[in-house]
């Protein structure tokens, strides 16, 4: 049984609530070593073997060998709760009691000299939630270090995308900022740095899906929004292309058949 704990203020009731980088700071030479890369620390009650290999240990395992290079050194802390106030980035607490509604947040990274702290919630929550929130931190570490071959692909093929007027995205951030740069009359294609912003977080939630499904055995639920499943597809080969699964792991079902 591995057990770890963190010190905070508590209430008359036993809760713990503070900021969450004056909470996070005296945890991080007690985080775990996992590897050269990645440290972890659970905040709040004991956890078992198998708490870890869920949460870090088999997540961590799925990575693609050419995005662990890519990552600064991580420290994982896993916490009962975030809750931001007021929506605004930097304002994030740690808690032992759910936030109130419109105010709990599930992943908050910190960016350090040395690296990122990535707290994640996970008190409450389906572990295939948490999985999607460590894998978009990943991809949005890694966003600003794409290798340029992968980058000068991934981003032709959004050019081409929004020439040909292709409905939806990955998820919600991405849809957001491709309406928007739709709606610009300066035309979508031109390198401006509201496509550069756009760019970002497309491949933010493509990678995110397609760490995700490395991982897990997901669906994507189609929507209104949704990418149509040709575009999706050709997006989640270029990404297969540049990083390949560890060897066990395969992201489409024809792959898996194959190595039958």
């Amino acid at each position: 049984m591995r057990s770890s704990s963190a010190h905070g203020s508590k209430s008359s009731n036993g809760s713990q609530r503070q900021p969450l980088t004056e909470f996070v700071k005296p945890l991080l030479d007690s985080a775990v070593p996992l590897n050269d890369r990645l440290s972890y620390f659970f905040a709040g009650p004991p956890v078992s073997d198998e708490d870890v290999k869920e949460y870090v240990e088999d997540p961590d395992r799925a990575l693609p060998q050419a995005v662990r290079e890519l990552l600064p050194k991580i420290v994982l802390v896993l916490v009962p709760f975030i809750e931001r106030l007021n929506g605004k980035r930097g304002g994030e607490f740690m808690t032992t009691e759910p936030p109130p509604e419109g105010k709990r947040w599930n992943q908050v990274i910190i960016h350090q000299r040395e690296g990122a702290v990535v707290v994640i919630a996970i008190k409450d929550r389906e572990t295939s939630d948490y999985h999607y929130d460590f894998y978009n931190a990943v991809a949005t570490l890694i966003s600003n270090r794409l290798p340029e071959p992968f980058a000068i692909d991934y981003f032709s093929i959004l050019r081409e995308e929004l020439s040909r007027n292709v409905h939806g995205e990955v998820d919600e951030p991405s849809w957001e900022l491709k309406e928007q740069l739709r709606r610009r009359p300066a035309g979508p294609r031109v390198d401006t740095k509201m496509f550069q912003q756009y760019a970002r977080q497309s491949f933010v939630d493509t990678m995110t899906l397609y760490l995700h499904g490395i991982c897990c055995d997901i669906d994507v639920d189609p929507g209104p929004r949704q990418l149509a499943s040709r575009y999706l597809k050709r997006r989640l080969q270029t990404c297969q292309e540049f990083f390949r699964p560890p060897d066990g792991y395969f992201v489409f079902p024809e792959d898996l058949k194959r190595a039958k």
